[in-house]
Order: C-alpha cells, then structure tokens, then sequence
C-alpha cells in the first residue's frame, strides 16, 4: 500500500480575488460588496464573515441543498428576489435568502429540487429566528440564526 500526502490545489489564485473575497477550504468563493456605493471595504468585520461563511458551509454539508445570501435595496424586494434567485449557484437546489434592510423585508425562494424540503414552513422558521437579531441591529446574527434554523429543518435526502 502506498503513503503519502494528497495535496489540492484551488482551481483559482487567490492572488487574483476581489477585496472582501476568500478560497473557502471547500472551494467556494466568499466575497462581500456594497451596491450603489464607492467600494471602500466590506461593510462586515472579518470575523463576521468567517462566521457566515461557516454557517452557510455547515449548511449546505447537513442539507445537500446550496443556500445563498443577499443583503441589497431594493424598490420592490419580492421582484427582485424572483429576478436574482435564478442567477444563484445552483439554483435548483438551492435556497435564497434575500434581506433587504432599508425596506424591513425578508424573502426567502427555493428551487424546484429543493422545494420538498424548503417549504414555506421552513422558510417562515428561518424568518423567525432573524427577526429578533435584525430587531436590535444585528444582521449577521439574524441571517446565520435563518440558516442554521432552516438547515436543521430540512432533511438531507
């Protein structure tokens, strides 16, 4: 039996990321952005983004279903969910949250593979669980409190 070291390689430099992006152990790409302002850092610290990136990783292992997060401004908050969600990674498995701040909405869609799943029960649990961080300001405690209540609400198949 032979030994040694398995060693990977990232697909993609992490030389040539954004600011406010990382290589996540998986292989994903995390990255933050504000939209409509001149980009001056990412609006979270690092620790807050270390931590919903491990949510959402924690996530997607237990549920076998890509969850994504948008934080924006909106007009009309439900049409813009339904216009982004369809360009999210994967999005037949997949669950979108959408948290648009300025406008005190939470929308929340998932794809066709998912939908079983990620019912509207689901989905009203994880609005729940945002609803009293987001109450005293908290946004990234709101939107990893809705993942990890709604990932351990859906069922890995």
């Amino acid at each position: 039996m032979a030994s040694g070291d398995v060693i990977h390689t990232p697909v993609r430099s992490t030389e040539t990321l954004p600011y406010g992006a990382a290589l996540t152990a998986s292989g994903r790409i995390s990255s933050t952005r504000p939209l409509g302002d001149p980009f001056d850092g990412p609006p979270f610290k690092e620790s807050e983004l270390i931590r919903l990136d491990d949510t959402l990783t924690d996530a997607i292992r237990a549920t076998h279903v890509r969850f994504s997060v948008y934080i924006g401004d909106a007009v009309d908050p439900a049409a813009e969910t339904d216009a982004l969600f369809p360009t999210t990674p994967d999005a037949e498995n997949s669950v979108l949250l959408a948290v648009y701040p300025n406008q005190r909405s939470i929308e929340i869609r998932s794809g066709r593979q998912a939908a079983d799943r990620a019912t509207d029960r689901v989905a009203q649990l994880g609005v729940t669980a945002a609803l009293a961080s987001f109450g005293q300001g908290n946004l990234i405690d709101g939107i990893t409190s809705a993942v990890r209540v709604m990932a351990n609400a859906i069922v890995a198949p």
